[in-house]
């Protein structure tokens, strides 16, 4: 018989209080959420107003904001380990890499 003590539902939440962060209030969510909406209405309106050269490095950057923000706080990246932060990162670069390969394949940055 083994002179461990059981294990029971108040020893692991007590384990896992001990590794547990500080939550992001709700009010915090909604100013991400509004970030997210005004960086989506900026996109938006690089359709009705132009912008010249500058439209496909404006929308990218702000592909890229909004993809970190969505990352780090509504899938909780911020929270966890820094290897997965280095995995989605790396993601990242290679996604817009391969995508401003595709469009310089296709000739879409001289198209007007």
């Amino acid at each position: 018989m083994s002179t461990d003590t059981p294990t029971t539902e108040a020893t692991v939440a007590e384990a896992h209080a001990d590794e547990a962060h500080d939550h992001p209030t709700d009010a915090k969510y909604v100013r991400i959420a509004i970030l997210l909406a005004v960086i989506t209405a900026a996109e938006v309106a690089t359709y009705f107003v132009d912008i010249g050269p500058a439209l496909i490095p404006t929308l990218m950057v702000m592909m890229v904001v909004k993809f970190f923000y969505v990352a780090a706080w509504f899938m909780h990246l911020k929270f966890d380990s820094v290897v997965f932060t280095r995995f989605f990162v790396t993601g990242l670069i290679l996604a817009t890499a391969v995508y401003c390969i595709a469009l310089t394949a296709s000739e879409f940055w001289s198209k007007g």
